[in-house]
């Protein structure tokens, strides 16, 4: 089996995301002449959560589950909510049309109105956007939101493309970036029991020695069997085009032809079938790892058969929430109210609807609630109330297994096999004691229930 990891070391997400806002929000000033009051808006670190959809002709930040409903309460126009009855007026109703949705990738191209912020890199894209949109909204400023979106990605790209992000980083390597002992320790167990890794990452080979320098030792390299940089992912896995290229130590280009990827050499670029040719990596025997469920993931697990895990970042901070007695007592109870308002239902008479009634705006309540609990403005990232948001979505298309960590790894053994659970379909019952005669389950044929 080939393991690898595409994000070199563990990052702190609200520090990097804090420099990335304000660097954007001054190169929107500075070289795009947006108002210099722009200034004053600082980033919001709990403001957005990965997954949101972006109305670019709209202007407006949602959350949508995986049905493309957008969940009421939930979207923002600049950092204020928009009442559910102009949501459904702009929309028809709340569901957004396939033809409007993001493309393969999560862009808005080709038609598609809807931008969908996949990376911990888009949290501050969000948030500039929202703000920029406040500002302009509060000053009465006439504005065209397709150029606010297109000049607020441009400075986001920036940040990062023209290296200002890497140099940041650099100068402070202490400020930015976590020690990673047990990333460590995952990857030296995964050497020392004879697996090949290699790594992939788009950054530039000097910000990837520093920061693996700086968390696994000098000798970091010695645990990968290859190492690329700058290799333009996703076009990586999809053009065949571009070959590799050998880096030195000192960052020199060679123009040698590449015969084979060797141990302890840098290589720039090239493509995955070139990779695949020289190294004979191929289908279920990989293990690849990466942080964008896009970039990262897709193309490997649709196109090549690799087996794929997603880190997910956020994942601590909703266990650790869903672990606390006040989560598990309320959804206890949503569920039992739930349950409840179901059966009482099919009894008409003025008393026992009255009853449902009182049940009904009493779980409106609890779901709201369960939202807040998470993040005030989009709840979680991985569901909106019963149904999984359009992010699960794409998670469980395009990753085996998903954890917040490659640490995680550590409390396993290389030969555990991770199964998947058996999820109930809708007609079969989460547990098997009562049945209809014919031995045919009676639950609800339909795949959506109340998601919004």
């Amino acid at each position: 089996m080939a393991s690898t990891t595409t994000t070199p070391w563990p990052s702190t997400p609200d520090t990097s995301t804090l420099s990335s806002f304000n660097i954007a929000r001054d190169i929107l000033i500075t070289n795009h002449r947006y108002p210099e009051g722009l200034r004053k808006y600082e980033y919001i670190p709990n403001f957005a959560v990965r997954g949101l959809h972006y109305d670019v002709q709209k202007a407006l930040l949602m959350k949508i589950d995986a049905f493309h409903y957008i969940q009421l309460g939930t979207v923002y126009r600049g950092l204020h909510p928009v009442p559910d009855e102009e949501v459904i007026a702009m929309y028809e109703g709340s569901h957004v049309p396939l033809e409007i949705m993001s493309d393969f990738y999560g862009k808005s191209s080709h038609g598609h109105t809807m931008k969908q912020f996949m990376d911990i890199f888009s949290l501050p894209e969000m948030t500039l956007l929202c703000c920029v949109n406040d500002f302009f909204m509060r000053h009465n400023i006439d504005y065209e939101p397709v150029h606010l979106y297109k000049d607020v990605k441009e400075a986001i790209r920036d940040v990062h493309v023209k290296g200002i992000m890497y140099r940041a980083v650099e100068a402070d390597i202490e400020k930015y970036i976590c020690y990673g002992e047990q990333s460590h320790a995952v990857l030296k167990k995964l050497s020392e029991h004879g697996k090949k890794m290699f790594l992939i990452t788009n950054s530039p080979f000097d910000f990837v020695d520093r920061g693996m320098n700086y968390i696994v030792g000098k000798d970091w390299r010695d645990l990968f069997d290859v190492v690329i940089v700058q290799a333009d992912k996703p076009g990586f896995f999809n053009d065949r085009r571009k070959p590799f290229r050998r880096v030195t130590d000192k960052g020199a280009l060679l123009w040698d032809r590449i015969h084979r990827l060797e141990k302890g050499q840098i290589y720039k670029q090239g493509n995955l079938y070139e990779f695949l040719r020289l190294t004979g990596w191929r289908g279920s025997r990989v293990l690849y790892f990466g942080d964008h469920i896009y970039s990262d993931l897709a193309d490997l697990t649709l196109k090549h058969g690799w087996r794929t895990g997603a880190i997910i970042p956020e994942l601590r901070k909703e266990i650790k929430i869903m672990n606390t007695e006040e989560y598990m007592h309320m959804m206890a109870w949503l569920q039992a109210l739930t349950g409840l308002i179901e059966q009482m239902q099919v009894h008409r008479d003025p008393a026992s609807q009255a009853v449902v009634e009182e049940w009904i705006r009493e779980r409106e309540a609890m779901r709201a609630q369960t939202k807040d609990i998470f993040n005030g403005q989009f709840g979680s990232l991985f569901r909106t109330y019963h149904n999984p948001t359009y992010f699960s979505r794409r998670l469980s298309r395009f990753a085996d297994i998903y954890m917040a960590s490659i640490s995680c790894l550590l409390n396993y053994d290389l030969q555990h096999t991770f199964f998947p659970r058996r999820t109930p379909l809708q007609h079969e019952s989460p547990f098997w004691p009562e049945h209809s005669p014919a031995g045919i389950s009676v639950s609800s044929p339909f795949h959506r229930v109340d998601g919004n």
